[in-house]
């Protein structure tokens, strides 16, 4: 490992992982009544991500910090020519694709999460609209971000996803990071495990209310017969 710098902290690995899992399972599960429960669960998860991310990018390590996303236009244009090339530039934390990718996908994401609540509220039906076509614009973004990964790690033969598991990358300008923040982490993970509560008890609300719907239903039955 001594060729290798810790780059990026544990709080923002865990980040990347929850909302990559959250949103794909809000995404699978939105279109079915029978795993609503597991939508909204999955909602809940995705908008704390997206909060604790904004933070981070102001609270956290150096590479985390937004900050670190400040590339003027001829730099995200030299990069995405280099990559034409398949000669991509190796930077030690994000690189200017990054720059424009990361706040897109937060704003995307900060757009779903707070439609996704005020379509569960019923707010409105624009914006449930609005909820779904962001949804789709996001998973669109997520894709063209996935593939970039790919062809970026097979052109410079350096595995970009290894990084977001161990937290290491080798040695470049820039230098790594003290700590990996492992309180934090724990911190991060203690307030998405709490945004489950509300969830859980709506879900236990609703199926109150459909236990004692099926037992009026039934009681009413009964004495209609016994008439």
């Amino acid at each position: 490992m001594n060729d290798r710098v810790l780059v990026w902290d544990l709080p923002l690995r865990i980040f990347h992982w929850v909302l990559a899992a959250s949103f794909a399972g809000a995404f699978l599960t939105a279109e079915s009544e029978r795993l609503r429960d597991v939508h909204v669960l999955c909602g809940y998860t995705f908008a704390g991500a997206i909060a604790f991310r904004v933070v981070w990018g102001f609270a956290g390590t150096r590479h985390a910090r937004f900050s670190a996303l400040r590339f003027r236009p001829a730099a995200i244009l030299r990069e995405l020519q280099a990559l034409v090339r398949g000669r991509p530039q190796r930077h030690v934390g994000h690189g200017p694709i990054g720059a424009v990718m990361i706040p897109l996908l937060l704003g995307l994401g900060a757009v779903v999460a707070a439609s996704g609540w005020a379509t569960y509220a019923q707010a409105g039906e624009w914006l449930e609209e609005l909820h779904e076509g962001a949804a789709v614009a996001m998973l669109v973004v997520v894709i063209g971000h996935v593939v970039g990964v790919v062809a970026t790690s097979v052109l410079s033969r350096e595995n970009l996803v290894v990084p977001l598991l161990t937290g290491r990358k080798p040695r470049a300008a820039g230098g790594g990071i003290a700590s990996s923040r492992p309180l934090v982490a724990l911190l991060l993970l203690a307030a998405l495990a709490a945004l489950w509560v509300p969830g859980l008890a709506a879900r236990d609300e609703r199926l109150a209310e459909r236990r004692a719907h099926v037992a009026e239903l039934g009681g009413g039955g009964r004495s209609h017969h016994g008439d």
